[in-house]
């Protein structure tokens, strides 16, 4: 049993008897995409976790592309009709269009068990031995494996169709004889295809130090053939400082 965003108004911490839970069913996974408080932020989806997998995309609050503006999404891609129900309940109505990409990316919508949404953006990767479970269709491939505790996973999305992210750790060891302030951007390339250039660090770049973020790729891009490397200090410098990557480091979420 999948719950798409389980409404909070009139459901939300009620016995189990009225609203959703995970004695519904022999397996019951959710998707929570809509959980800040009815009033007053108008959120329509129910906040604690409630089946035997709780998926939090983006940390079920805010998901991205639900901020364009008003007149952009009425005149939607998909059409005036959708793209005014997205202007009056874009969050909520996200759960399903999560759901229905999930049945096209079987391997994709990789949840990782944290704490919280801050945490996974600080951590809890890769996943464990047993793999991570994908939210949406095929939620039920981890079906027995969950403990009677109450399971919290996160994961970031697109802003738009498609909507799948792949998770990587990327580490750059910086090489040059200077200090500088700008940016570092890496791109992924592999046997699957290629990234757009993803942003490592931006600010003080020293050579020798290691800086190391969270990569949310478009693609999943199977095994790594090469990386782009690509520094800019964002202003014009009369000394031409020169920075390179002594090594980049490359860790997928879903296998470690």
């Amino acid at each position: 049993l999948s719950g798409l965003d389980p409404a909070q108004p009139y459901f939300q911490d009620t016995p189990i008897e009225v609203r959703l839970d995970k004695t519904d069913a022999e397996f019951v996974d959710v998707i929570h995409t809509d959980t800040a408080p009815t009033i007053p932020n108008l959120g329509f989806g129910m906040a604690p976790a409630i089946g035997h997998l709780d998926f939090y995309p983006n940390g079920g609050v805010e998901m991205p592309g639900c901020d364009k503006n008003p007149i952009s999404q009425i005149v939607d891609l998909d059409g005036i009709w959708e793209g005014t129900r997205d202007f009056v309940a874009c969050n909520h109505l996200r759960s399903y269009k999560y759901y229905s990409d999930s049945i096209l990316y079987p391997d994709g919508f990789l949840g990782y068990a944290c704490g919280s949404y801050d945490a996974f953006k600080d951590g809890c990767f890769p996943c464990p031995s047993g793999g991570c479970p994908n939210m949406g269709h095929y939620a039920d491939k981890f079906k027995g494996k969950t403990s009677d505790s109450f399971v919290k996973l996160y994961l970031n999305t697109a802003d738009s169709r498609d909507f799948p992210l792949w998770r990587y750790k990327v580490s750059v060891t910086l090489s040059g004889s200077s200090d500088v302030t700008g940016y570092v951007n890496i791109a992924l390339y592999g046997d699957n295809g290629n990234t757009r250039q993803h942003q490592i660090v931006d600010g003080k770049l020293k050579p020798g130090n290691t800086y190391t973020a969270y990569v949310d790729a478009e693609l999943k891009v199977g095994t790594i053939t090469k990386v782009k490397f690509l520094w800019n200090n964002n202003w014009i410098n009369p000394t031409l400082p020169k920075l390179g990557a002594a090594t980049v480091t490359v860790q997928s979420g879903e296998t470690g």
